[in-house]
């Protein structure tokens, strides 16, 4: 049996947002577990530094900018002609947009930018796995949509990120339902403070509900990355439809 024979025949996972952070823990979790992954992101240096952390996986690294319909449809036309078909989508590039602007101050753009990758691509992406997922045979697959905390409560001054995961949530109840009649599972998971350099300032203070500043406890990002595999890795006829996953004492449960 040769190489590409042996990739067709794993499971096969696309992770957005792959070059950093939660992306490539999640990466690098599912191909020391034998899966084969599309790594999607904007920037190919990183990509390809989180494929070298598994040297031996079976990864592929595809330049993406989930906003754009023709670079969704290009990546998973790239993971379907590497892999043979797609087992898993784990919908996490996103971004926070610009913090600490008060909402009368925000430039319609930078609204724009955040509503365009968080929210226009995971719908792109879900989309394009949809259709894959549909036709495929075995036909089915497992998408995991990348909420946040900020889907349940927002954080001061933070109102396109918190709407575009509020609308992830909806995104994610509709397609769990869409995808019944094919086999398709649609889960999501809502993190609080992993440790990446996103919420590095966190650790040194972060605004929060009564106007103080206060640093706030993170988790390893790795316990993330296990949560996502664990959900992946379940049999479709499961599905966690929501986790939530977040430092143990973390100013989200109770008042603050």
């Amino acid at each position: 049996m040769d190489a590409k024979q042996t990739e067709q025949q794993s499971r096969t996972a696309v992770v957005t947002g792959a070059g950093s952070g939660i992306g490539r823990a999640v990466a690098v979790e599912l191909l020391r577990a034998g899966w084969s992954v599309a790594l999607a992101g904007r920037r190919p240096g990183t990509l390809e530094e989180t494929a070298a952390l598994v040297p031996d996986g079976a990864s592929l690294a595809v330049r993406t900018d989930v906003s754009r319909p023709e670079d969704v449809d290009a990546l998973f036309a790239a993971a379907v002609g590497r892999f043979g078909r797609v087992d898993l989508l784990f919908n996490n590039a996103g971004t926070f947009g610009p913090g600490g602007v008060p909402v009368e101050e925000l430039p319609y753009d930078a609204w724009r930018h955040v509503v365009d990758t968080n929210l226009n691509g995971a719908f792109l992406c879900a989309q394009a796995a949809f259709r894959q997922m549909k036709e495929q045979d075995p036909r089915g697959g497992r998408i995991i949509n990348n909420g946040s905390i900020s889907a349940h409560t927002p954080r001061p001054l933070s109102v396109a990120y918190t709407a575009t995961k509020h609308a992830l949530t909806g995104l994610t109840k509709s397609l769990s339902l869409d995808g019944r009649p094919y086999g398709i599972a649609v889960g999501q998971i809502d993190i609080g403070n992993a440790a990446t350099d996103m919420t590095a300032r966190m650790q040194t203070g972060a605004l929060q509900a009564n106007g103080e500043t206060a640093p706030e406890p993170v988790m390893d990002v790795a316990d993330v990355a296990r949560t996502v595999r664990h959900m992946a890795e379940l049999p479709l006829e499961a599905n966690v439809q929501f986790a939530t996953v977040l430092a143990t004492t973390m100013p989200f449960v109770g008042r603050g």
